[in-house]
């Protein structure tokens, strides 16, 4: 089973970013995220968000494997959605 650190590696090497570029979008650093990809620790809520806001990442498969990667996610519900994944995997 993949977790959510190897599967937010393969977000990441998708994106064509470094551990230190997309840690720096997160606003932590290359350490702390390499911590995430290794398992060592999970990304906070607001982490979620800016990846789901910012890459479109689909929450689906970054906290359940659900594919695809990505969603194609239309601004006015951008809200909704993400409250409606948080709280199915119970982060709300």
């Amino acid at each position: 089973m993949s977790t959510q650190g190897k599967r937010l590696k393969n977000i990441r090497e998708t994106l064509k970013l470094t551990q230190a570029e997309l840690g720096a979008k997160l606003g932590i650093s290359k350490q702390f995220y390499s911590n995430i990809e290794t398992d060592r620790t999970l990304l906070n809520n607001e982490k979620l968000v800016l990846l789901f806001k910012d890459y479109n990442v689909n929450l689906n498969y970054l906290l359940g494997g659900i594919l695809p990667m990505f969603n194609d996610t239309k601004e006015d519900d951008f809200e909704l959605k993400v409250k409606n994944v948080l709280y199915k995997v119970g982060l709300i």
